[in-house]
């Protein structure tokens, strides 16, 4: 509501062109306030304002905007304008959204970036997507380890505006390979003894990540070790970049999100949901519906084997959902928490035997539970007692046989090299509800004749 009542006095300070007051709006607050203030207004508005602003300051106000209104910033306006900001916007950042511009345009406004910064672009964009190199970014602080102390801190002086980040400074030697890693804090430690060499305060024993390294991967590590950064090498060790704990919160986020839809049986999205166009949604939704769909018409194929004996016993009937829900709930579970574990590192391929025995022991205990539950229930519709047993014996093996399933499935799809998200919990809901039908009428024909 405050950003819709402060845009008439912004427009009107642009009509006006009170470069001062404008000055004044764009340095006052905090850049993701700014940022927010702005939304109301249009493209050339927008960077209208901008303009006013320290190229340092606008490239962090810039990052504040929401993902497409970046895109199309870039995307239109003035180029030398443009180039300006994406010299002062982090490389691997310029990087993402310079993918998402028309290559003609791409290869206008780097043509006006600085050469020095111009090449660590195009060197980030040789990357695959999806790896550490396309994560990081080349704002890195390092320093030779012949430096002392005081000469390290000047360097530094120098170098800290155009940093990402200096919470860690890394050491390397005369040709770039990374030997160690000095904390600032330990800077700071040392710094009434400025003649110390850094090679004499620098920890060696310092985790990496390979520039070919998966994100995931990388996520997990910086995560494990509880690190603000992590240094980028090569296969010999040369010093690349960093990628620091806000890459890694975005990978953590885009990976679970993506966890999420593939256990949903939704083919991860591309893009947010809301940019994704409906063709495309309907395609990766429709995808295992389909699978899912013919599932359920071999249920119905095999309901129309049995149904002398369910007309016989129609009360039956009553129970199916019960029943297939039972299995495909349970299995469900099993498989939730069995990909979570995967995911996390908690569960590997070796322990399949340990996973078996506790969701065996889980599917007793719950089929048990619910078996109870569904005994008395079934008092109300079964001609005697002793029909009723159908439900609760019906019940445990199909939980067990859901927790089994689902508990065991992701581990065999991990194995043959598929993703146990994607196609898990497809073949367990499909598997469910044929085993549940199969056990249903077999053990109802054993107690019932």
């Amino acid at each position: 509501m405050i950003n819709t009542l402060f845009l008439p006095e912004l427009r009107e300070m642009l009509l006006d062109k009170l470069s001062e007051e404008l000055r004044e709006f764009c340095v006052a607050l905090h850049p993701a306030r700014t940022a927010e203030f702005m939304e109301g207004l249009d493209s050339s508005e927008t960077w209208q304002v901008l303009q006013h602003a320290d190229p340092g300051l606008q490239a962090e106000i810039f990052q504040y905007f929401e993902w497409d209104r970046q895109v199309e910033l870039l995307a239109t306006q003035d180029d030398k304008q443009v180039a300006v900001l994406v010299t002062h916007l982090p490389a691997d950042d310029a990087v993402d959204l310079l993918h998402e511009v028309a290559t003609e345009r791409v290869d206008q406004i780097l043509a006006l970036v600085p050469a020095t910064d111009r090449r660590d672009i195009r060197r980030l964009q040789t990357f695959a997507e999806g790896t550490a190199g396309a994560m990081m970014t080349t704002e890195a602080a390092c320093l030779s380890e012949s430096l002392t102390l005081r000469q390290a801190l000047d360097q530094l002086s120098r170098q800290a505006e155009r940093l990402e980040m200096i919470y860690y400074i890394y050491v390397t030697d005369d040709t770039n390979h990374l030997r160690g890693v000095v904390s600032t804090r330990a800077l700071v430690s040392a710094i009434g003894r400025p003649e110390t060499k850094l090679v004499d305060l620098m920890k060696t024993d310092l985790v990496t990540a390979n520039v070919q390294d998966d994100q995931e991967q990388v996520a997990q590590k910086v995560a494990f070790y509880n690190l603000l950064a992590i240094p980028v090498v090569d296969d010999q060790r040369h010093m690349l970049g960093i990628i620091t704990h806000d890459d890694v919160i975005d990978v953590v986020r885009a990976e679970a999100t993506e966890d999420v839809q593939r256990i949903a049986a939704v083919e991860p999205l591309k893009d947010s949901y809301m940019r994704t166009p409906l063709t495309t949604l309907s395609w990766k939704r429709g995808i295992w519906l389909t699978i899912l769909f013919f599932a359920a018409l071999t249920t119905a194929f095999l309901l129309k084997s049995y149904q002398l004996e369910l007309e016989r016993y129609e009360w039956l009937v009553l129970f199916i959902p019960l029943i297939i829900s039972s299995g495909g709930n349970s299995g469900s579970q099993s498989s939730t928490l069995v990909i979570t574990a995967l995911t996390t590192k908690d569960v590997y391929g070796r322990d399949w035997a340990t996973v078996l025995r506790r969701e065996a022991i889980m599917g007793v205990v719950l089929g048990s539970f619910m078996g109870i539950i569904g005994f008395f229930c079934a008092l109300f519709l079964a001609p005697t007692i002793y029909a009723a047993m159908v439900i609760p014996i019906t019940v445990l093996f199909v939980v067990i046989c859901g927790t089994c399933m689902g508990s065991m499935l992701p581990l065999v799809f991990q194995r043959l090299g598929l993703d146990p998200a994607m196609m898990s919990n497809p073949f367990v809901a499909g598997l469910s509800d044929i085993l549940g039908i199969l056990i249903y009428v077999n053990v109802a024909m054993l107690l019932l004749r």
